[in-house]
């Protein structure tokens, strides 16, 4: 069994890339569980807005969100590697991984 754990740096994680690994996996009969929504995490970083320190103290506020859907595979790891050679639009990620039975 292969997970696969599709990942997306933006707002929205884009539906059609998961729709396309799901697709490609039933059009050749596939057990398929997913994608289920992992939680989103959010990185937070907080900076002074002036570099040297004077003046009044404003502060920047920047974060990051990542998306992540989890999409599980009963396969051998040929067609897996068939499945996921579709092209992915940029900023986003499919990590593959060999969960146990």
């Amino acid at each position: 069994m292969f997970s696969l754990i599709v990942l997306k740096f933006e707002f929205v994680l884009s539906p059609p890339v998961c729709a396309d690994l799901i697709r490609g996996a039933k059009e050749k009969s596939l057990k398929v569980k997913g994608p289920v929504r992992m939680p989103t995490k959010t990185l937070r970083i907080t900076t002074r807005k002036t570099p040297c320190g004077e003046g009044s103290k404003t502060w920047d506020r920047f974060q990051m969100r990542i998306h992540k859907r989890l999409i599980d595979l009963h396969s051998p790891s040929e067609i897996v590697k068939q499945i996921t050679s579709i092209s992915i639009e940029p900023g986003v990620e499919v990590e593959v991984t060999i969960a146990d039975a």
